[in-house]
C-alpha cells in the first residue's frame, strides 16, 4: 500500500546554527502576523523567511515572498547554513510536552511518502481544504522545490512493531532542545540499512491517515501533476512523486487531541430563546449544572462524554450539560452522511444544535458572523462572562479511531473537529523536490 521511503533530508547545519530554537517556527497556517515579526527579528536564518514570507507595497512578478523565498534557500545552501544529508535516511522525532499537568511524548517517523490520489484509497482525508491556501503553498512550491514542513499522518500498529524499532534509536538522540512554548524536539536519523528495509516493508502493508495538512497534500499532488504535464513523463522515483510525512502510531500514548469549542455571537433574540431548557429538550436531555466553575463544568462534559455524546451550553445565567436522546439519534439518522460521521460529537452538535436548533447554515458556520472557535475553556468561559459571546458550545475531544473511521468511509468532518497538540515544528528537516 503506502511506499515510504527514506530521504535525504535538508537540515540546519550545526556549526552554522547552534540553537534550533532561533531558527525553527509553528506552521505556517498558525502564526500570526506579530509571531511572524518575532520570528523575523529573532534571526537572520529563520525559517520564516521562507515558509511565510513578508509582503510588501512593491511585490511584482519578479520580487515578491515567493521568489524571495527561493533567493534565501539558495543563499543559505551555498553558504552551508543549510545542508543535505549525505544518505537517504528516516528520522526518529519526538516531540515531549505538558498539558493540564499530565507530561506527553509523541513520536514520530519522519519520512517521504509516494503521493497518491484519494481515489486510490491509499493516503486517506478526513476534511475538505480551501482554494485559496492551496493556491499559495503552490506558489512556493514552484519557487522552492522544498517540503519546508511536514505533514502529520496517522497509521496503525496494533502488534507495537514501529513502536519497538523507534525505540532503539529514542535514548541518545542527535538533536535535542527546546523551543518557546516549552515544548521539546529529539531528532535522530535512523541509517541503518536492515532498520530502513524493515520500516519500508513494514509501511507496505498499510494504509495511511492525513491528521493535519490536508492542504499541503493537494497542493503536492497539484505540483506534480503540474511537472508531469510540463515534462510530459514523470519518472516513478522523481522526488516530485513523494511529499515529506511524520508518520505516528494511531495509539500512540503522546497524541493529544484537544476539543474546539463554540463561541456564539450575534444571536438574534429569537434565536438566543431557541438556547433554554424546554426547547433543547427537542434531541437531548437537559441537566442544569450547579456550578459555573471552569474547570468542573469541563469534569462534568468529560464524565457524560464516556456514556454518550454529550455538551455544555454555557450562557451568562446557566451552565446546561446535554446528553443525546434517542429522539435525538434518530434524527441524525436522517442525513445523508455516513454512519461513522453521525457518531461524531461535532457532527452531532453541528447538525442538532448550530443547524437544526439555532438556524445556522454552513456558509454562517465559516463565514465567522456568528460561530468563533477555541481551544481554550478557560478562555471561553470569560468570553462568555464579559459579553464577549452571547453563549457557548462546549465539546469533548474526537478520539483519533473516529477520525480514521470517517477517512475509511469516504466521509468529511465537520470544520474544525480536531486540534491536535502540539503542531509539528516547521524547519527541523526539509524534503528537497529535486
Amino acid at each position: 500500500m503506502a511506499d515510504v521511503r527514506p530521504l535525504r533530508g535538508l537540515r540546519y547545519a550545526q556549526d552554522r546554527v547552534s540553537n534550533l530554537a532561533r531558527v525553527v517556527t509553528p506552521p505556517y497556517d498558525i502564526i500570526t502576523p506579530e509571531a511572524q515579526a518575532r520570528y523575523y527579528e529573532r534571526d537572520p536564518y529563520n525559517i520564516i523567511r521562507l515558509e511565510l514570507g513578508k509582503t510588501t507595497d512593491h511585490d511584482n512578478d519578479l520580487d515578491n515572498v515567493y521568489t524571495r523565498a527561493a533567493a534565501y534557500l539558495s543563499e543559505w545552501r551555498n553558504q552551508g547554513v543549510l545542508h543535505m544529508e549525505e544518505q537517504p535516511c528516516y528520522y526518529l522525532y519526538q516531540q515531549l510536552f505538558t498539558h493540564a499537568d499530565q507530561v506527553y511524548t509523541r513520536t514520530s517517523l519522519l519520512a517521504r511518502v509516494r503521493l497518491e490520489p484519494w481515489s486510490a484509497r491509499v493516503v486517506l482525508p478526513h476534511e475538505h481544504t480551501m482554494k485559496k491556501a492551496k493556491a499559495d503553498r503552490l506558489n512556493l512550491y514552484r519557487a522552492c522545490a522544498t517540503n519546508l514542513s511536514p505533514i502529520m499522518s496517522l497509521f496503525e500498529d496494533p502488534q507495537g512493531r514501529m513502536r519497538r524499532l523507534l525505540a532503539t534509536y529514542a535514548e541518545h538522540p542527535q538533536i535535542q532542545f527546546q523551543d518557546e512554548e516549552g515544548v521539546e524536539h529529539r531528532l535522530h536519523p535512523i541509517q541503518d540499512q536492515q532498520h530502513i528495509a524493515l520500516i519500508q516493508d513494514f509501511f507496505s502493508e498499510r494504509q495511511l491517515y492525513i491528521a493535519d495538512g490536508h492542504h499541503r497534500y493537494e497542493t503536492a499532488l497539484a505540483y506534480r501533476d503540474e511537472l508531469k504535464e510540463q515534462r510530459k513523463e514523470l519518472h516513478p522515483d522523481d522526488a516530485a512523486n513523494f511529499t515529506l510525512m511524520s508518520l505516528i502510531d494511531v495509539d500512540d500514548p503522546g497524541m493529544l487531541v484537544l476539543p474546539t469549542h463554540r463561541l456564539l455571537t450575534n444571536l438574534a433574540p429569537a434565536m438566543q430563546a431557541q438556547l433554554t431548557g424546554e426547547q433543547l429538550k427537542r434531541y437531548f436531555t437537559v441537566e442544569t449544572l450547579a456550578t459555573r466553575a471552569s474547570k468542573d463544568v469541563i469534569a462534568h462534559l468529560e464524565k457524560a462524554g464516556q456514556e454518550q455524546p454529550a455538551f455544555v451550553i454555557l450562557t451568562n445565567e446557566q451552565a446546561l450539560l446535554l446528553r443525546l436522546t434517542e429522539q435525538g439519534r434518530h434524527y441524525m439518522q436522517t442525513s445523508e452522511h455516513s454512519e461513522a460521521w453521525k457518531r461524531l460529537d461535532v457532527a452531532i452538535a453541528q447538525r442538532l444544535l448550530l443547524e437544526e436548533t439555532l438556524g445556522l447554515r454552513a456558509e454562517d458556520m465559516t463565514a465567522g458572523t456568528y460561530v468563533r472557535y477555541s481551544h481554550d475553556a478557560n478562555y471561553v468561559f470569560a468570553a462568555v462572562e464579559k459579553g464577549e459571546a452571547q453563549a457557548a458550545l462546549l465539546l469533548n475531544s474526537t478520539p483519533l479511531r473516529q477520525v480514521c473511521e470517517v477517512a475509511q468511509a469516504d466521509d468529511r468532518m465537520p470544520q474544525k473537529s480536531t486540534y491536535l497538540y502540539p503542531k509539528l515544528i516547521t524547519g527541523l528537516v526539509m524534503n528537497p523536490l529535486w
